[in-house]
């Protein structure tokens, strides 16, 4: 998924690591360095949806929960994330220097060495994966690997080729409560693929946002996410008017054997309409405040939506608990 903040104050001339060994860091500085290459703001959101599919997934009372399983979940999901965000800067470091929203990252301003970066990310991604394998189960890890590579291999390139690669990342970007819901069940049901395609809907209308918000930057770049001339609005109005229309009543069905009930789908409704407010408003206005506003409104409903359904999970539960 690709929420990511600007970073508006340069690293001191102290962040930099030693370049003759890897991963060794010679300041604070350098290692708030590292943790930049892991996209910190992206995992917190790949968290909440694999939790989210963990939780919905585990079929047993909540006495049973497996809470330390959901950490090795977890771990092992953001050390993968981690990893993938870090390759992908190194892949893409001379086009991130190009860009005013990335050109102070730590591999394009230069403060930290690409051998360095690359090894890191190798590091992270293989870690992730074999600890998935081991401590979880070899689906989760199979996913996570799947992930991994249709990020890199597929969509980063296209990035430079066709607006087409928007819908080629939202793949890869919606499988975290895939990962979650094998993690806890050991399979994937249609409940998981359920989350999977409102998940998958819902990175259209938020990176149309930041597309339309860095627009000039990636065209700078040589990134081709939206079309030219005429064809371009157009686009971000079906990336983003379509996506929206379909949430509506997808994110009212169930995500277990029982209906969600009237107030569940209140709830999710309201938090659809408005989602759908903002992105009308940006294809309306087209402008960077409206895009603005549709992304923090993306923000705030996806971990809305799945904190909704957690608790209409939660509470059966406890009915079933208690049910004498």
């Amino acid at each position: 998924m690709a929420t990511e903040r600007i970073l508006i104050i340069a690293a001191p001339p102290t962040a930099v690591a030693d370049h003759r060994r890897p991963f060794v860091v010679s300041s604070p500085a350098a290692l708030s360095d590292y943790w930049a290459l892991t996209k910190p703001e992206v995992n917190f959101l790949i968290a909440i949806a694999t939790f989210t599919g963990f939780y919905l997934g585990f079929p047993g009372p909540l006495v049973r929960f497996p809470w330390l399983l959901l950490v090795h979940t977890l771990l092992g999901t953001l050390l993968v994330a981690s990893g993938t965000g870090t390759l992908n800067q190194y892949i893409e470091r001379r086009f991130d220097a190009q860009m005013r929203r990335t050109a102070r990252r730590p591999l394009a301003s230069g403060r930290l060495k690409p051998s360095v970066v690359l090894w890191f990310g190798i590091a992270l991604s293989a870690t992730g994966s074999i600890y998935l394998a081991v401590a979880v189960n070899a689906l989760a890890s199979v996913l996570s690997i799947l992930t991994l590579v249709s990020y890199l291999f597929l969509y980063t390139p296209l990035k430079r080729k066709t607006p087409l690669s928007v819908l080629v990342g939202a793949f890869p970007g919606a499988a975290p409560p895939l990962i979650g819901w094998a993690s806890a069940t050991g399979k994937l049901s249609l409940e998981a693929w359920l989350l999977y395609v409102i998940l998958f809907l819902w990175q259209f209308p938020h990176f149309m946002a930041i597309a339309w918000m860095y627009r000039e930057d990636y065209d700078r770049a040589g990134y081709f996410v939206l079309p030219q001339g005429q064809a371009k609005a157009r686009f971000v109005t079906l990336q983003t008017i379509l996506p929206l229309l379909a949430l509506l009543p997808l994110s009212i069905l169930p995500v277990s054997s029982q209906p969600p009930g009237l107030l569940y789908s209140v709830a999710a409704l309201l938090l659809g309409l408005g989602f759908f407010y903002y992105g009308s408003q940006f294809v309306l206005q087209r402008s960077n405040r409206a895009a603005r506003r549709l992304l923090v409104a993306s923000i705030v409903y996806l971990p809305s939506l799945f904190l909704l359904m957690i608790l209409l999970n939660c509470g059966k539960r406890m009915a079933t608990l208690f049910r004498f």
